[in-house]
């Protein structure tokens, strides 16, 4: 998933991806622990993209301003 793809998404939307990734990934670490996992270089990809959301999620919450702070 690319940025542009995220960015196009809402916050809520962002966060179930990062919910399902998280999950996908830890299925994969077991797969990969019990030697079936046959594409190991998907992990790093979904650690990419996870990562990629999470900065893109971030990104917004320091966009906005902090009200009612002076």
């Amino acid at each position: 998933m690319t940025a542009q793809e995220i960015r196009k998404l809402s916050n809520e939307e962002i966060l179930e991806k990062i919910k399902d990734g998280k999950s996908e990934l830890l299925n994969m670490r077991m797969q990969n622990a019990r030697g079936s996992l046959e594409k190991p270089h998907t992990m790093s990809a979904l650690k990419k993209d996870i990562a990629r959301m999470m900065t893109i999620l971030k990104e917004r919450e320091m966009e906005q301003p902090e009200g009612g702070n002076k």
